[in-house]
């Protein structure tokens, strides 16, 4: 009952999934990622154990195509499952089960997937992957590749019942998320995710350069240098015109 794409920035290395549905909070049931490890989307007649235990089995060493057929060999489920992965270095695959809800299927190509269910059509998926590598060849962010995408798959059809959630995780190298956005019930969920990641843009991102990790267990420390960020990025923001994105934010009076 849902489509998703499954990537990794060879550049970078950082791991990214988005996700809608026509299903509430599809955000907390598909999506599951580990910095260093790989991503996987867990969708259709859900299980959620193809995410955990797939994360788990990408730690130990196996293959993504080693991995589908572990999980699907121990489900009488599977038949009506879907799930694809990727790991931390590139290789990925992808499962669809034979009774999953027509339109279902799955593209799987260097560092990206795209797999659905109970779609409009296989121009949903084909459409997500397009402008996905289309982003890509520009150089834009990964969330903004993500984000493109989907929207792409959205004007193709999306979910054939229609639209009520949608999700983006991006992890980079560490054991939590650099961003993770949920549309949970929304009538134009994917809408709502960019005015998210413009929220996000504003302040959280900013903030999310100042945490700790392996390395540096202590973070950046010295709020001056975040202050001075976020006051740029909204001096360059009052002179441009643009309101906040952010529904907390008060409009300054005229």
């Amino acid at each position: 009952m849902t489509w998703s794409i499954v990537a990794r920035d060879p550049q970078t290395g950082h791991l990214g999934i988005a996700v809608a549905s026509r299903f509430f909070a599809v955000g907390c049931a598909v999506p599951h990622i580990k910095g260093r490890v790989g991503a996987v989307a867990t969708q259709a007649f859900v299980s959620p154990l193809y995410g955990t235990d797939g994360l788990k089995l990408l730690e130990e060493g196996k293959s993504p195509e080693e991995i589908i057929e572990t999980l699907t060999a121990r489900d009488d489920g599977r038949r009506q499952r879907q799930f694809h992965l990727i790991g931390a270095s590139g290789r990925n695959a992808a499962y669809t089960g034979e009774i999953c809800v027509d339109w279902a299927g799955h593209l799987v190509e260097d560092n990206v997937s795209v797999a659905g269910n109970m779609l409009a059509g296989p121009l949903v998926i084909a459409e997500t992957l397009r402008v996905y590598k289309e982003k890509a060849d520009e150089a834009a962010p990964l969330a903004e590749r993500l984000l493109a995408a989907m929207d792409a798959g959205e004007a193709a059809g999306g979910d054939k019942r229609g639209k009520q959630s949608a999700a983006m995780v991006i992890y980079r190298d560490q054991d939590y998320a650099w961003l993770r956005i949920h549309a949970d019930d929304h009538s134009d969920p994917l809408m709502e995710l960019r005015r998210l990641y413009a929220v996000a843009q504003e302040r959280f991102l900013h903030v999310a350069e100042t945490m700790p990790t392996r390395e540096n267990p202590h973070g950046m420390i010295d709020r001056r240098i975040i202050d001075q960020r976020i006051a740029e990025f909204e001096a360059a923001r009052e002179v441009e015109g643009r309101p906040s994105a952010s529904f907390a934010t008060p409009l300054k009076p005229q």
